[in-house]
């Protein structure tokens, strides 16, 4: 069991999958000995039916062969089937964790942010299904082969041997050669693709102040030295791959020459000569297929790797007991927070006690650590030290889908998603019509969505485009109301408003104060303090004050409280 809870989701999945990979490869015993047929269907034409004049004795052959074909071809079938159901089987034994680690890494990685382990995931699942993966559960059938010719000479067992040591010389020599290229072209190439992504998410700034070209040959350099890597590796390994056809078909070829030679000496049958080259040919092929196969092969095991290390940095946790709905008392115990990234911490030492429908405003200077400690409380980042508590349970002891509907959250940058403005309000999740009303209403939204183009039902294209900022502002704080939750924190909700959107806002904060549910906001205009009972002050990443509104406004316009460094 211990053992087990040391490995990754991607080497269980794996485990989980290993009586299909034995079902292939007790397939591919069979296959190969079916491979023998062209061989031994030569030996016999030419050692027993020229020399016999048999017809009945070839129709009997042929017949026997058609067969044996016939069922190759099912087995291979099935091997084949069997290795896409691997690869389904693995894609959807990982995509729901592969999801939840991606965002993890997206949390606590800023700039990380990245579909990347998707396309991994593609990379791996193909390779498993592809013709690739063959070669290895050919070749340790390899011995069966050299077996078969040494029966027939010894010297035929020995060349083969000397032609399986050179082929899988020149194998290791492709590793060896492409290997470490492979990587660093891999990672250049992801780095450039985010590079691109990052470049296209902010179109419109680069479009307005000319800077297509700067960052296009930024880019570009780091491209060309994706594709300077990649094309070293690929001429390398394309070396080897065409050395490689070249010694098979020659192997082949000298084998008929000491086929022929030994045959003159009447140590073989001339049957024997022409079979011993099939069967070379067979038995060389795998190693073959895998050194034309090593490019796939090397980006399956960099894809392999990077979502091993994923897995392995964000592991999946158990699913925490259920508790019960929460009511809205927050604490926060001398926390400590350190922003990903970030070599200090933002938020040192804060404290503060919030009951039941309490209403509080953080606020302070640029810089002064609201925005990580308000993160913090939603058990978004982790904490250096200290905890974090509503209704007296760790934060981050709650079931994230648990929680979800009880919190209510508005950041500084709004994000919508690819949906309908129904399907972004209700955040996703089962859409009750009457909830998704109430809450436009409350945010003061529900007149500006009926007057979009499909009403409710208009199709979001994330951020792009159709919706200004403060547009996209209300319908976060209607996403933040809806179902009604027990808690909620907006972060600079009026950052984008104008005065209707002002008085929208105000009228849902007073009502969330008559239904009594905990409210935290960060604000740097004053008309939103009027809302609340208690003001949180900090500064430099320190709590300089909390308590009423009123006494806290007075003590810091008197001087009692200070904004700068505290000896």
């Amino acid at each position: 069991m211990a053992k087990d809870i040391q490995k990754t989701e991607l080497q269980k999945a794996l485990l989980s999958a290993r009586r299909a990979f034995l079902s292939a490869g007790f397939f591919s015993l069979f296959i190969n000995l079916l491979m023998l047929v062209p061989a031994l269907y030569m030996l016999q034409l030419y050692d027993r039916v020229l020399t016999s004049r048999s017809e009945d004795t070839l129709y009997m052959l042929t017949l026997i062969v058609v067969v044996l074909f016939i069922t190759m071809g099912l087995l291979e079938f099935v091997r084949s089937r069997i290795l896409i159901r691997v690869g389904n089987h693995m894609d959807q034994y990982l995509n729901e964790n592969l999801f939840s680690s991606m965002f993890k890494r997206a949390i606590n990685e800023p700039g990380q942010g990245s579909p990347q382990p998707i396309n991994d995931m593609t990379s791996l699942r193909q390779f498993l299904t592809g013709n690739g993966l063959f070669a290895f559960f050919d070749a340790p059938w390899l011995p069966i082969y050299i077996a078969i010719l040494f029966l027939f000479h010894p010297y035929f067992g020995a060349f083969a041997l000397i032609a399986v040591v050179i082929l899988f010389s020149l194998t290791l020599a492709n590793e060896y050669a492409t290997k470490t290229l492979l990587a660093e072209a891999n990672t250049e190439n992801l780095q450039s693709s985010n590079y691109a992504a990052s470049c296209l998410k902010n179109a419109e700034v680069v479009a307005a102040m000319g800077m297509e070209q700067h960052l296009r040959q930024k880019w570009f350099e780091k491209h060309m030295s994706f594709l300077s890597k990649q094309s070293k590796a690929s001429d390398r390994a394309s070396v080897l791959s065409n050395l490689s056809k070249t010694l098979r078909l020659m192997f082949q070829s000298l084998i008929l020459g000491l086929g022929g030679y030994l045959a003159i000496q009447s140590e073989i049958t001339p049957g024997m000569m022409i079979a011993g080259s099939i069967i070379l040919g067979r038995a060389l092929a795998p190693l073959d297929l895998m050194i034309g196969s090593w490019k796939g092969f090397g980006q399956a095991r960099s894809a392999y790797g990077r979502l091993d290390g994923l897995f392995e940095a964000y592991p999946v946790k158990p699913k925490n007991m259920a508790l019960p709905a929460p009511e809205g008392r927050l604490q926060a115990e001398s926390i400590m927070v350190m922003p990903p990234g970030a070599k200090a911490p933002s938020v040192k030492g804060v404290s503060f006690s919030l009951e039941k429908g309490d209403m509080v405003a953080i606020i302070g200077p640029s810089g002064a650590g609201k925005s990580s400690l308000a993160r913090a409380l939603l058990g978004v980042w982790p904490l250096m030290a200290g905890k974090v508590r509503l209704d007296g349970a760790d934060i981050h002891a709650w079931d994230k889908e648990d929680l979800g509907k009880y919190i209510g959250y508005l950041p500084q940058d709004i994000e919508l998603f690819n949906g309908t403005v129904s399907e972004n309000i209700a955040r996703f999740g089962e859409l009750d019509p009457i909830k998704v009303v109430e809450a436009a209403k409350l945010a003061g939204v529900h007149e500006m969505i009926l007057r979009l183009p499909n009403g409710y039902d208009t199709v979001l294209l994330g951020n792009a485009g159709g919706l200004s900022g403060g547009q996209r502002q209300r319908i976060g704080l209607a996403r933040a109301l809806y179902d009604g939750p027990k808690l909620i924190i907006l972060d600079e909700p009026n950052s984008n408003l104008d005065d209707q959107g002002e008085k929208a806002l105000g009228e849902a904060l007073d009502h969330l104060k008559q239904a009594g549910i905990t409210a935290v906001l960060i604000s740097h205009r004053k008309q939103i303090l009027k809302h609340v009972d208690k003001v949180l002050l900090m500064a430099q990443g320190q709590l300089r004050g909390f308590g009423p509104r009123d006494d806290v406004l007075s003590a810091l316009q008197n001087g009692q409280l200070s904004l700068s460094d505290q000896k």
